[in-house]
């Protein structure tokens, strides 16, 4: 006998729903979020359970590596892509696990990709530098907005980057606003040295992959922007075409055209959100180093506005990397600015 299972996951417990080869359904619990219950409540179909279905929820890590650990085939269903079962007009998790093992066992599951336990510690690690690296942002546009409201004055990019606690005693004549450029200052120096901590623990193991080294020959790709493309985007080949990546990393507009008219939108959040800030990041940095592409965004500036040039540019760019990635090949301008 052929099983099937679907789990509907939450904070603090999950719900099983099993069902056979035919669609019926044989077995039904809620459980608390606790591995050893999940597999107690597995044991006894183990043999017949041709695979398991997970919706990837924010906090699927521990299920997924745990049922895998222990033999299972298990799926990451995509729930941005899931229908929801026609027909119900009442849903709950019962109902919800039970149709995730039912998209399985009729195969239309819309599957999210499961990244390798081996490097996902990295790729989340550079994500909360991501995280720390906006906090920074805000605290300096903090401060810069202190400063333009007491004086009128305004501060460059350059200037706030190197803000002493010298300089703010110059800067600010009452001893409250003092205090608080003091306070900001100390806790943008300590997120400095939180970032530089983990891009030394990052670059000493990515910087040997062959993908890395091909990454950085793309001008304005240095080394965290490589190393957070080549993870975000895991295997190359689950891409079947180059369109397919260019949706994944948010570099294509979601509307939907008929006749040129608009019948639509899409959702705008699908697709990855860490690969569509790298490649916007990666165009502005590939204006500085790369002359064609400067004089390609230009062009394209004075027909579109800044916006469109830069998130074009950004599309552009990230052609060009599944390329690179797919083929073991070297960045060539010539290619994307012919």
């Amino acid at each position: 006998m052929k099983y099937f299972a679907g789990i509907d996951l939450h904070s603090n417990n999950h719900y099983i729903g099993i069902i056979d080869q035919e669609g019926k359904k044989i077995f039904q619990n809620k459980v608390a979020n606790d591995l050893d219950l999940s597999l107690a409540n597995l044991r006894a179909f183990q043999k017949g359970l041709k695979g398991i279905v997970v919706e990837s929820t924010y906090n699927w890590y521990w299920l997924v590596d745990g049922l895998m650990d222990k033999g299972y085939k298990v799926h990451l269903a995509n729930p941005s892509a899931i229908q929801q079962y026609s027909g119900l007009k009442y849903s709950d998790d019962k109902s919800d696990a039970f149709w995730l093992a039912e998209m399985l066992r009729l195969n239309i599951l819309p599957e999210g990709y499961i990244f390798p336990k081996k490097w996902r510690g990295i790729r989340d690690l550079l994500r909360k530098r991501s995280l720390l690296v906006r906090y920074r942002t805000s605290l300096r546009l903090s401060f810069k907005g202190m400063f333009v409201s007491l004086t009128g004055d305004d501060l460059s990019r350059r200037e706030l980057q190197k803000i002493t606690d010298e300089d703010i005693e110059g800067l600010f004549g009452d001893i409250h606003y003092k205090m608080s450029g003091h306070c900001l200052n100390k806790v943008i120096g300590e997120i400095n040295n939180q970032i530089k901590k983990i891009e030394t623990m990052v670059l000493k193991k990515a910087r040997l992959t062959e993908d890395y080294h091909n990454l950085t020959s793309v001008p304005g790709i240095g080394d965290i922007l490589s190393i957070t493309i080549m993870l975000e985007t895991g295997p190359i080949g689950r891409f079947l075409q180059v369109g397919n990546y260019s949706s994944y990393c948010r570099c294509v507009s979601s509307k939907r055209l008929s006749n040129d008219k608009r019948k639509g939108k899409g959702n705008a959040k699908n697709g990855n959100r860490y690969l569509a800030w790298a490649y916007v990041e990666a165009s502005h940095f590939m204006r500085r180093f790369c002359p064609e592409a400067q004089r390609w965004h230009q062009r394209k500036k004075a027909k579109s506005g800044n916006i469109v040039a830069t998130k074009t540019l950004s599309n552009k760019i990230a052609r060009a990397c599944y390329y690179i990635m797919m083929d073991k090949t070297l960045f060539d301008s010539k290619k994307l600015f012919h």
